[in-house]
């Protein structure tokens, strides 16, 4: 009989025990590793917004259906904020050339109270607020030199409670957003908490207040319209499309100033080159805007959070003609773009009829004489402002209303002439690196407007080492 070595077979049943310690050891670990990941998927799931604008979902395709068969109807009042501005005075272009459909009952301008008064004296506003409340008293007498008695005049309001008032105006029913830079934050948040549908010319707002912004058009059921040309073109080609369509944001450029200029020559750029738009005419910010791409790194951000679509979906290419004003790709890709003249009245146009269409006595589009169209990727090399856009674009929470604050602030000191036009995107770069440290991801409307402070705060900081880099060509 073979005898049993009763120390081996307990070391084998020792073995085995540990070996099933390690598989279950090794379990538990790729469960726990399973959970963390569950977990920061529905984190990221849930931090995810939904679109700004009506798109992309079945109550908003509904919706638009709704609409269009129910036509413009009635005459709508629009307050105007940034009234003597580009945006302003194009908004009342078309009040001017419809008055039985488009009516402004409040308006907020700066401090240009030469054209304020004509617009007064024309369009007849109910409200109107101005920068300086230093400057009412001169308002007052430049309309009774134009005869208008004080009975006849219109209330008048001025600084942030004015502005603020022209956006919350009772009967106003949609808010044309004109004010450049984040100046319009404040008052594109009262007017959505006051009900007011958006027509969104003040980029400024998404890219530093997304956060903020887009669950507050949720919550008071508000409608928010692209009005600049691009985010327009996109809205114009996603009606009709599905929920779950939409494949790519195509973003096109004129590529600004400096298109045809080297890279090696920008070194040499002065402010009244920058300030050479070969397309559109808009105002001096965001031309200089162009001159950098800036704009069009912004537009990224703002395509984000207005359509939805996620930053590896959303391309640029440089389209000097700017006939076509950007494109979308659908599923199956099928490409659809709009097209038109490069006229700022149209997108306008839209962003308050939406989604009727109003015959208007404009220039028809005739493709024989546009003739050519060309197309070509931008060079992030030359405009080094288009990466470090989809940079804080993708880092998300805090950081692009730090990009956004930086960039106003430099855009600001170079048409000041006191910082060169290559410091700009370096001077950005440097402040969004500072700001990692402070980086919050989900932060609230005073959390936004200390980073925008803080931001055009840390530009002035780091001056005079930018500065010592680059040249300022006076």
């Amino acid at each position: 009989m073979k005898e049993i070595d009763s120390s081996s077979s307990s070391s084998s049943s020792s073995n085995r025990d540990n070996s099933k310690v390690v598989v279950i050891g090794k379990m538990l670990r790729q469960t726990v590793v399973l959970i963390v990941l569950l977990v920061i998927v529905y984190d990221v799931i849930s931090l995810r917004l939904p679109p700004a604008a009506p798109v992309d979902s079945i109550a908003s395709f509904k919706e638009t259906v709704d609409r269009a068969l129910a036509g413009l109807g009635k005459q709508k009042c629009l307050s105007l904020l940034g009234s003597t501005g580009s945006i302003g005075t194009q908004t009342l272009d078309i009040c001017r050339e419809r008055p039985e459909q488009f009516k402004c009952v409040a308006m907020a301008a700066g401090s240009n109270l030469d054209v304020l008064t004509s617009q007064i004296l024309e369009f007849r506003p109910k409200l109107v607020s101005i920068q300086n409340g230093k400057q009412i008293d001169d308002l007052k007498n430049r309309l009774r030199s134009k005869g208008l008695k004080d009975s006849e005049f219109p209330e008048l309001a001025y600084g942030d409670d004015g502005i603020i008032a022209v956006a919350t105006y009772p009967t106003a029913e949609t808010v044309v957003t004109g004010i450049v830079g984040c100046a319009g934050l404040l008052p594109t948040v009262a007017a959505i908490k006051a009900g007011k549908d958006i027509a969104l010319a003040n980029k400024e707002t998404l890219i530093a207040g997304g956060p903020v912004v887009v669950p507050l058009l949720e919550k008071h059921n508000v409608k928010m319209i692209p009005a600049d040309s691009e985010h327009s073109a996109i809205f114009q080609c996603l009606q009709g499309l599905p929920p779950g369509a939409l494949r790519r944001v195509i973003l096109t450029a004129s590529g600004g100033a400096f298109r045809d200029w080297p890279k090696e020559k920008l070194a040499e750029v002065k402010v009244a080159d920058a300030l050479k738009h070969p397309n559109w005419a808009m105002g001096a910010k965001i031309t200089v805007d162009s001159a950098t791409m800036m704009n069009k790194g912004l537009e990224v951000i703002e395509a984000h959070y207005l359509f939805g679509t996620d930053y590896d979906n959303i391309d640029i290419v440089v389209h000097p003609q700017s006939i076509v004003h950007s494109a979308i790709e659908s599923a199956d890709t099928s490409v659809i773009a709009q097209l038109g003249w490069p006229d700022m009245r149209l997108p306008l146009l839209y962003s308050i009829s939406w989604p009727a269409r109003v015959p208007m006595p404009w220039k028809p589009f005739d493709f024989a004489t546009v003739g050519t169209m060309t197309f070509k990727a931008p060079d992030h090399d030359k405009y080094p402002c288009i990466p470090l856009a989809f940079a804080a674009g993708r880092t998300g929470g805090s950081m692009t209303a730090c990009l956004n604050a930086a960039n106003e602030r430099a855009n600001e000191l170079f048409r000041a002439e006191k910082l060169g036009y290559l410091g700009i995107p370096k001077a950005i770069e440097m402040v969004m690196e500072m700001h990692k440290n402070d980086l919050m991801m989900n932060p609230s409307l005073e959390d936004i407007i200390n980073v925008d402070v803080w931001s055009r705060n840390a530009i002035d900081s780091i001056l005079p080492k930018v500065n010592s880099l680059y040249t300022i060509n006076v």
